[in-house]
């Protein structure tokens, strides 16, 4: 997704007006519950939330010019990486095996075999259409942010195809963006 972003696919910045800062914070909230106590230092109540629309129906949602979250359509929002660094608990983790984190870092989608062999580990309350943040074997930081395709379960027990959409991973467009000037 964000594999060749840079600031040219920014075709719109948008100060928000409160009513719409108040639903995105909100929303966040309910998505992110771990985010609570940082969340009004994370998104102040004064300072304005920009909101760039980017091609492929992407918007990012800013504070200071730093891109803290990003969604598809009207998705879930999702936390860029350098914030899941940050704060690494807020979402909930799969775990890849060394095989497969090359592939990861190079922009691929999560594959089944990937997260149910001996070096990957599921979340079994994972559902489908969920974030998640993916985390690779021997690994202490997230290399990926991915959205499930299926629940933990039917990854589990079909073993085969894609299991996560790659959304955003480690030096994609997004992570060279510290800042959107």
């Amino acid at each position: 997704m964000f594999k060749k972003f840079s600031y040219e696919d920014v075709s719109s910045q948008n100060q928000v007006k409160a009513s719409v800062q108040r639903k995105i914070r909100q929303s966040i909230a309910d998505e992110y519950p771990g985010l609570e106590p940082v969340l009004e230092d994370l998104l102040p109540k004064k300072s304005p939330l920009i909101v760039a629309k980017c091609q492929n129906h992407l918007n990012l949602v800013m504070v200071n010019n730093v891109p803290l979250f990003f969604n598809v359509r009207d998705g879930p929002y999702m936390p860029t990486l350098r914030l899941l660094h940050q704060y690494p608990n807020i979402m909930k983790k799969l775990q890849v095996d060394r095989g497969a984190i090359k592939f990861v870092l190079a922009g691929a989608n999560i594959m089944c075999p990937g997260l149910t062999s001996p070096g990957g580990a599921l979340n079994e309350e994972v559902e489908a259409e969920t974030p998640v943040a993916i985390m690779a074997e021997g690994k202490q930081h997230a290399l990926a942010i991915g959205f499930t395709k299926m629940s933990a379960k039917d990854i589990k027990a079909i073993n085969k195809g894609i299991g996560v959409d790659n959304m955003h991973y480690l030096n994609d467009g997004l992570w060279k963006m510290e800042r959107l000037d």
